[in-house]
């Protein structure tokens, strides 16, 4: 078993590889981890593939790859989370997500308190999450963390999504 990456008990945070990013953007299970993979836990093959690509424009991998949740009491892979790109003017975007099976146990929160930890130990000031008005379960998770609603836009998608933004330097709960 490889270490994982950052630690925050119960959950911590496990890079994937270069072949498992590349796995995953084919729509394939990596085969290193298939065993640990609950159903619905990875993030989609395009956020492997937007990876991929932006690591081969030269982008820093840590800023584009994708993080794996891990509960640990079981070893299991439970979500995905990451950051969208490098900082741009500051601010670093940032997505999410918890299987099914696993949500309401805690680990959304745990795996944005530990995105946090990451940029703004990097010095970025601003993270951003958008989150659809209907996703209650997402808002409440960046709500208890400390972000703050800045508004609406219409997403690349055409979807409404509602624009959150945590800084650095504000008072937060840490994350369980």
């Amino acid at each position: 078993m490889r270490k994982a990456d950052i630690i925050n008990m119960p959950f911590s945070l496990l890079q994937l590889s270069r072949e498992e990013l590349l796995e995953c953007a084919d729509s394939r299970l990596p085969a290193a981890l298939a065993s640990r993979v609950e159903v619905g836990a990875l993030p989609p093959s395009f956020v492997a593939a937007r990876a991929l690509k932006l690591i081969a424009e030269g982008k820093s991998e840590f800023w584009c790859n994708t993080f794996l949740i891990v509960r640990h009491r079981d070893q299991r892979i439970i979500g995905g989370c990451g950051f969208k790109n490098a900082p741009k003017d500051g601010r670093v975007e940032i997505g999410y997500g918890v299987s099914p099976d696993s949500r309401g146990q805690g680990a959304a929160t745990a795996a944005v308190g530990l995105l946090l930890q990451l940029a703004f130990g990097s010095g970025v000031r601003e993270v951003l999450a958008e989150v659809t008005p209907d996703n209650l379960a997402s808002a409440k998770v960046v709500r208890k963390l400390g972000f703050v609603s800045t508004g609406t836009r219409v997403d690349e998608e055409d979807q409404v999504v509602v624009q959150w933004v945590a800084k650095n330097g504000g008072s937060r709960p840490c994350p369980r």
